[in-house]
């Protein structure tokens, strides 16, 4: 169990980190966004696992291939789009983390790396999806729960952040930043 829930909070790492950005990219801490992002993003971070298992024995070495070229272009583009934004007229912006296909996007963005847990549990005894139950479940809610307090840590000092800084400029760059860290770690592996 200790080694399940370390994995989850490693795994949900990126989720937080994401989380503060729309925290702080929102202002006040709106459950009407701050719960389904952080449901989007538990639910993909355990989706995520379940599918690479699923797709291990057709498409190994396909997966590993790419997962992190697709990470890095996600986030890249929205951490893009968000830079962009940050110099543009309030009306303007687009990085609206209350917006589903935005939510959807960067949940879709941080979870692209959990496919290769799901291959490491297939090649290390994961025999069936039963067996992946408790896993999944604790990944899920661990990253849930991160993103929650990610997203009230943001909010709680955006008003400080906002006089200071542009936060689009910032959490763009912490995207591209965390989509080059998935990037660099599976090229030097």
């Amino acid at each position: 169990m200790i080694e399940i829930l370390l994995l989850a909070f490693a795994l949900a790492m990126d989720c937080f980190a994401v989380s503060v950005v729309c925290g702080v990219i929102e202002r006040r801490p709106s459950p009407r966004t701050m719960l389904p992002l952080s449901f989007d993003f538990g639910f993909f971070q355990a989706l995520m696992p379940l599918l690479g298992w699923f797709l291990t024995i057709k498409f190994q070495s396909f997966i590993q291939a790419w997962d992190h070229w697709i990470a890095f272009a996600m986030l890249a583009m929205i951490g893009g789009k968000m830079i962009v934004d940050a110099f543009r007229e309030e009306d303007e912006k687009s990085m609206r983390p209350e917006k589903t296909p935005t939510r959807i996007a960067l949940a879709i963005a941080t979870s692209i790396d959990a496919l290769a847990i799901g291959i490491t549990f297939a090649c290390t005894g994961y025999e069936s999806a039963a067996q992946l139950t408790l896993p999944l479940v604790t990944i899920g809610i661990v990253s849930f729960l991160m993103s929650i307090a990610g997203f009230l840590l943001g909010s709680r000092f955006g008003e400080v952040v906002n006089k200071k800084v542009r936060p689009e400029l910032v959490g763009g760059v912490i995207l591209i930043g965390i989509g080059l860290k998935v990037l660099l770690e599976h090229l030097l592996q």
